[in-house]
């Protein structure tokens, strides 16, 4: 069976999973990737975000099993309720044997150079200022999975 081309370009779109409590926020970023063909997950908590990487309930699923399309980058924000970008970030690249590779990067309006230096040692590829631009996306295109 052929693959048509309209399948084809979709399958070879990077996969970001964008996570911001703030739905404004979440739709600015899904259409900054999107402008670079991106193919985009939005979440709107940590939680969510675990159960779309199929994290969640320490259930790891392997991203090759159909359930869970490949994941290229994840974009989260630091402040959110519940679950923080920090926390997230620690149980992608700490507890997770199948997402640990995936590029995490952390979209902030908070800029406290420790809370950065925390991200970034816990294996944030990134840690960028908000409002995420269009360069910042730019740069992000080459250092996806």
């Amino acid at each position: 069976m052929e693959v048509s081309s309209s399948s084809k370009k979709e399958m070879e779109q990077p996969h970001v999973v964008v996570i911001d409590d703030c739905r404004a926020t979440r739709m600015i970023i899904t259409l900054l990737f999107k402008k670079f063909s991106c193919k985009v997950t939005n979440a709107e908590s940590g939680f969510e975000a675990l159960e779309i990487l199929g994290l969640s309930d320490d259930k790891q699923t392997s991203v090759n099993d159909n359930k869970i399309p490949k994941v290229d980058m994840i974009s989260t924000d630091y402040n959110m309720p519940g679950m923080n970008g920090y926390e997230l970030l620690k149980k992608i690249k700490q507890e997770s044997s199948t997402m640990k590779d995936v590029p995490v990067v952390i979209v902030s309006s908070n800029n406290d150079p420790t809370l950065i230096n925390n991200c970034i040692e816990a294996g944030a590829l990134m840690f960028i200022p908000k409002p995420l631009k269009p360069s910042d996306v730019e740069k992000l295109m080459p250092m996806m999975k």
